[in-house]
């Protein structure tokens, strides 16, 4: 297999191109060079997916047997438009990593591969879908700009050579958005730990190599069709602390502090808690096309265990505001604990 990687140099981009040459493909990545180095073996190109100019001297590098698209996070779909009509003679199949976001539903209520998406036009600007001064409905702007570059996809290489992934949450080593490394520093500081909610709650992340290895077989099978990808839900938020005070050394303990306390003390959900969200859809998303295809999700304690290996080797994620919005301070949580235990008096 030859295949050009839009991305390959932090967290789902690297461990597409990790796991790609490890299966002896021939790999170009195209980066902007600014999140880190190329991987070892890959053909490495530099430039911006917003330049025609930098588009053309990609093209010169063709041909390929799959795209497999990891870096649209932040691109309006004209841009993945115009990058996938440039591609389309250049590539057999085109692989666009999405979002769960695109589905209208999410995350308020149960979910699979044929519940309503989002709308937007192929060729939206970045400005599609903003919402208003003083919106107070859903947030929709992120998920319609992902639709869109979904569209944009289909519209340049047709539905029977598009393939598009649906993560819900990803976690892993090199992770960069901070959830995970949140919670494995807080059980590793050790003392009573804040659990949100209960212990029961299920929850679906899925690892990033997992997500990767789906990505690769299906350019591998240049076969189309759009698939959600999540784990199971046979695990818990129990599991997940579990595993975090178990490979920190297990220095803490595990309070439960019931949702209406933390909803009515203002924490704000999925971020401040990570993970923490009490939406009835948000860990409900069907995945069983996915599997049917081939998806296999690891155990999260395997997930939990090599991010603690990656942070204790001295990993560092590439630099994201994300990670800041991330966490509560010992005093809030503190004073959450505090609350709950005299309100359970």
């Amino acid at each position: 297999m030859r295949v050009l990687l839009l991305g390959g140099t932090w967290f789902l981009g690297k461990a597409v191109a990790a796991d790609a040459l490890a299966r002896g493909w021939a790999v170009t990545t195209f980066t902007r060079g600014h999140s880190g180095l190329p991987p070892a073996g890959a053909v490495a190109v530099t430039g911006d997916r917003t330049s025609g100019r930098d588009l053309a001297a990609l093209a010169e590098h063709g041909r390929w047997d799959a795209v497999i698209d990891t870096s649209a996070s932040e691109l309006a779909p004209r841009d993945v438009l115009a990058g996938a009509r440039l591609l389309e003679p250049l590539a057999g199949t085109y692989v666009y990593v999405s979002t769960v976001n695109v589905y209208r539903g999410w995350p308020n209520e149960p979910l699979d591969d044929h519940s309503e998406l989002l709308e937007a036009p192929a060729d939206a600007d970045a400005d599609f879908g903003r919402l208003p001064p003083g919106w107070t409905g859903p947030d929709w702007y992120y998920g319609r700009q992902k639709a869109g570059a979904e569209r944009a996809v289909r519209h340049a290489f047709g539905d029977d050579r598009s393939v598009i992934l649906r993560p819900g949450v990803i976690l892993g080593p090199g992770e960069y958005v901070g959830r995970l490394p949140w919670w494995l520093a807080r059980a590793a500081r050790g003392g009573t730990i804040l659990g949100p909610g209960t212990p029961d709650r299920r929850i679906q992340p899925v690892d990033v190599r997992d997500v990767a290895s789906f990505a690769l077989d299906r350019a591998a099978a240049a076969e189309d069709g759009s698939f959600n990808i999540t784990a199971l839900g046979d695990e818990t938020f129990g599991d997940l602390l579990n595993a975090c005070l178990e490979v920190t050394g297990g220095r803490g303990v595990v309070e439960w502090v019931p949702d209406r306390i933390l909803l009515d003390a203002g924490v704000k959900q999925w971020t401040e808690l990570p993970l923490w969200r009490t939406s009835a859809g948000v860990w409900a998303v069907d995945s069983s096309a996915a599997r049917a295809a081939g998806l296999s999700t690891r155990p999260i304690r395997e997930t939990v265990l090599d991010t603690w290996k990656w942070m204790e080797s001295g990993g560092r994620p590439v630099a994201h505001p994300r990670w800041d919005e991330h966490g509560i301070s010992p005093d809030v949580e503190a004073g959450l604990l505090t609350t709950a235990r005299l309100a359970s008096t």
